[in-house]
């Protein structure tokens, strides 16, 4: 019988300890497991790497992608000491995780100086009243990299 979330998430939370008291980054961490092992952990690592997307659970699907020899998470699960990010939440939907299981929230989080708020606030604007600007500028050869994905018999999709 296969251990619980709660050992786990221990083991994210011990991840994101380590990390953050050894100096690699902010206090997070994440475990990936399939089958009830572990296949890699990752900690926050913006600050050691100078990496802004270098997070515990980008890092952690890196290296369990790695160690799979696959881009999909398919059949795993991914244990995170917070509640995910909206870019770490991007990179789980794109891994294709079975579940996510977190242990502290995002207020948690901001509490400790790590507020996500702004940015779950200006996904909501519409485009021109976000702070971030992101604009458009068409060019007749801007889907040719479709194109050529599309002609690409040896594609593999995701």
């Amino acid at each position: 019988m296969s251990p619980g979330p709660g050992h786990f998430l221990r083991l994210a939370i011990e991840r994101a300890t380590a990390g953050a008291a050894g100096g690699e980054g902010g206090p997070f961490g994440a475990v990936v497991v399939r089958d009830g092992q572990v296949i890699a952990s990752g900690c926050n690592q913006v600050t050691s790497l100078k990496d802004p997307t270098a997070h515990a659970e980008v890092q952690a699907i890196r290296a369990a992608c790695r160690a799979l020899g696959t881009f999909s998470l398919d059949g795993c699960e991914v244990y995170a000491s917070c509640e995910p990010c909206p870019m770490c939440l991007g990179a789980l939907y794109w891994a294709r995780p079975r579940a996510v299981y977190y242990a502290a929230t995002r207020a948690d989080a901001a509490a400790a100086g790590f507020d996500d708020a702004l940015i779950y606030e200006d996904l909501a604007r519409p485009l021109e009243q976000r702070r971030l600007r992101l604009e458009r500028v068409a060019l007749p050869e801007a889907t040719e990299p479709f194109t050529a994905w599309l002609a690409l018999g040896s594609r593999i999709p995701y």
